[in-house]
């Protein structure tokens, strides 16, 4: 009897070697890929929104420091003094104060040593790796050694809560996702009632637009071919 020439190995013997296994590879990939995507669209939006509405040049709307030969840098900054409009200016002090003080900073700091806030912008945080949660928090360190107030923003309501106790224990102060609650616990809050954009309605503006294309991504990802 003649040996098959096709090779036969374990993928075969159990069904791995199906088209749809290598659909799921597709998807899994392609699935990450899209969230990933997600987040950097969360941070240009953003980054876009501080030049448009503060009248932030973009290099006054970006953050970054040289730790050795690495230069690190966060998503968005916000120096009180490159406001230029006092009303805007006041606007994003007051916030600033209450942010401060949810992130237990002493008040003489707070009066003193403080000239702004730098923003991480996530779309959601939900791993609990612990090298990325390290060097979240040498970001918040190094964020006030420069006098900001680091933030973490999300676009979503999606983070563990023992992730988001760790980070308020380090004095960052985490915004969330939500359409409700005050500038200084919701994200579109602080867009809508301290940047001056209400973000919030810009995705239900567009949002059919928006999911349509997602739609079809999904589809083409969870396509066999």
């Amino acid at each position: 009897m003649k040996r098959c020439k096709v090779p036969i190995h374990i993928y075969h013997w159990i069904g791995l070697d199906s088209p749809l296994m290598y659909a799921a590879h597709k998807a899994a990939g392609g699935i990450t890929s899209v969230y990933r995507q997600v987040g950097i669209g969360c941070q240009r939006i953003f980054h876009q929104m501080l030049q448009d509405y503060l009248g932030l040049s973009p290099e006054e709307a970006t953050w970054s420091y040289v730790v050795g030969t690495r230069k690190l840098s966060l998503d968005g900054r916000i120096e009180t003094d490159d406001v230029k409009k006092p009303e805007v200016k006041e606007r994003i002090r007051e916030w600033m104060e209450g942010a401060g003080r949810i992130a237990n900073l002493p008040e003489h700091t707070l009066q003193h040593n403080i000239k702004g806030c730098v923003f991480e912008i996530r779309q959601g945080y939900k791993s609990k790796d612990s090298k990325r949660q390290n060097a979240d928090i040498a970001n918040a360190a190094n964020a006030y050694v420069h006098g900001y107030i680091p933030v973490m923003m999300l676009f979503s309501t999606q983070i563990d809560g023992d992730l988001m106790r760790r980070y308020k224990e380090r004095h960052w102060v985490v915004l969330i996702g939500k359409t409700i609650g005050s500038a200084t616990e919701s994200s579109y809050a602080l867009c809508r009632d301290v940047i001056g954009y209400d973000l919030a309605q810009f995705f239900e503006n567009y949002s059919p637009k928006i999911k349509a294309y997602v739609e079809s991504i999904l589809k083409t990802l969870l396509s066999p071919q």
